[in-house]
């Protein structure tokens, strides 16, 4: 049996140590989407069961920290993404992937319904072979499904820049704003029209 005694002498040990950390670095793992407008995507991954927490940010350019401004005003080849933190004892990364599809217009190049644009780019940043590969045979089926090029970008993830915190949970924090602007682009209707009733991606999840 433990008494005070004998954890007397760990508690200076225990006080330091970050409470939970290893342990939810080891239950969690994370993806990185891009499908246009980063708010969106946000939505769309939020309502996956095992999704942990979503974040808004940038990837794949070369400026360090960049600003959504510099961002959507270009040269700096980052696109909008959202890394999603997911539990893969809940849901797996093909899963995550037969989501992120059916968020996503595969066809259009350098652009996301109404968003214009090399920062609108659909795109996903892999981080290990295995995720290279599923993303890549996930990529040829639907080629051969709809007999067209697929031009959703894959690339290998080097880096993760948080976007401003006005940016995140912006569908939450903005429902009316971001209604309007989710009804104006588009998005919905484009999804539809490309994935019938799989659009979104959650049916039969």
């Amino acid at each position: 049996m433990i008494g005070k005694r004998n954890i007397l002498p760990w508690i200076p040990f225990l006080l330091v140590m970050p409470v939970g950390k290893g342990l939810a670095d080891e239950a969690t793992a994370s993806a990185v989407f891009g499908g246009g407008c980063f708010w969106c995507v946000e939505e769309a991954f939020d309502k996956v069961e095992g999704v942990v927490s979503t974040t808004s940010g940038f990837s794949g350019g070369h400026l360090e920290n960049p600003s959504y401004r510099q961002v959507v005003d270009g040269d700096t080849g980052h696109a909008e993404v959202v890394r999603v933190e997911y539990d893969p004892a809940e849901v797996d990364y093909a899963e995550l992937l037969h989501v992120f599809w059916r968020n996503v217009d595969p066809f259009a190049v350098d652009r996301q319904f109404c968003d214009k644009g090399e920062s609108y780019r659909s795109v996903i940043y892999t981080a290990s072979a295995e995720e290279r590969e599923l993303a890549e045979a996930t990529r040829a089926e639907l080629a051969e499904r709809f007999d067209r090029e697929i031009v959703t970008e894959i690339s290998d993830f080097e880096a993760f820049y948080p976007a401003e915190e006005s940016h995140q949970d912006y569908y939450r924090k903005n429902p009316v704003r971001y209604n309007f602007y989710k009804s104006a682009c588009g998005r919905e209707e484009r999804l539809k029209e490309i994935w019938g009733d799989e659009a979104g991606g959650l049916a039969g999840h």
